[in-house]
């Protein structure tokens, strides 16, 4: 029996690179769907649902992408609650990449450094791969500080990771200058850059004047880079004594995350794969554990 992959796409056009990466993963067939809301999924989900008897399942599954985070963060819930056992198929929501490059992000870092007690800074952290990295960074045990240009959001991210990580230890801070950042960032051992594009956190050679400074990490590939002194191949390079990612660096690792994911869904018809389960795939890929 062939494996079917939905693409559930909240844009109007759905995405090419997901189209590929869900081909080089081994899907036999890709149904592609733009402009997909939870008011008109359902019956999308019940052709799945019920084409196949309980035992076939495991060969339907589905993917929840697009550019909008938190539509596709809806778009999920909304696909979870219409199955009733056993009728039901795998689901993985990546919309734009957030989950994918966040673990593959923090899996990086592992393999350098035990994460816990270490303090982190997570730069443009109120975005969706920021939060997830945050996420992530805090479940390891960093002292986490979250910096967004406003004191508020910075406060609600944390107020959002608390409500799924134990004993996070979380800190708020708004910045909006590069002088700024720096200051944020001085006697942090992990940096994480994970801004839009075309926003510039730290300038050039800011990253050999932070204090204790031993990873970092920008996954904005879009000139200009979010860490200056940071090239977008840039994969564990020593700088300065700091081992630096760019975005094409972690981009390997999360090539491989997605693929892995996409694949495990077709091992069973129950599974639900965001931010932790996720992770811990990127775990497992990069031959690490917790």
């Amino acid at each position: 029996m062939k494996t079917i992959l939905a693409q559930f796409d909240t844009d109007a056009l759905p995405s090419s690179f997901d189209r590929v990466v869900a081909v080089d993963a081994g899907v036999e067939q890709l149904f592609s769907y733009g402009s997909v809301t939870p008011e008109n999924v359902t019956g999308l989900v019940h052709g799945l649902m019920f084409t196949r008897g309980p035992a076939d399942l495991k060969n339907s599954a589905i993917f929840i992408g697009g550019s909008n985070v938190t539509a596709g963060e809806v778009l999920l819930r909304k696909v979870v609650t219409t199955f009733f056992c056993p009728m039901r198929v795998s689901v993985m929501m990546d919309s734009n990449g957030c989950n994918t490059t966040a673990s593959a992000a923090i899996a990086c870092a592992k393999k350098h450094l035990d994460l816990a007690g270490c303090r982190a800074v997570v730069l443009g952290a109120t975005g969706p791969v920021g939060l997830r990295a945050a996420e992530l960074l805090a479940l390891e045990k960093a002292h986490v500080t979250l910096v967004s240009r406003t004191v508020d959001r910075a406060e609600a991210a944390c107020v959002a990771i608390r409500k799924t990580t134990e004993d996070a230890q979380l800190t708020a801070v708004s910045a909006g200058q590069p002088s700024e950042f720096e200051a944020v960032c001085q006697d942090a051992v992990i940096i994480v850059a994970a801004g839009a594009a075309g926003v510039c956190f730290l300038e050039s050679n800011a990253l050999q004047r932070i204090r204790g400074l031993k990873l970092a990490i920008d996954l904005n590939a879009v000139p200009p880079l979010g860490i200056a002194d940071i090239g977008v191949t840039d994969k564990a390079v020593e700088k300065h004594g700091i081992i630096c990612y760019g975005a094409l660096g972690v981009g390997g690792l999360k090539m491989k995350v997605h693929k892995k994911a996409v694949a495990s869904l077709f091992e069973a018809n129950d599974r639900v794969l965001e931010t932790r389960s996720i992770y811990d795939l990127a775990l497992q890929v990069a031959g690490l554990g917790r």
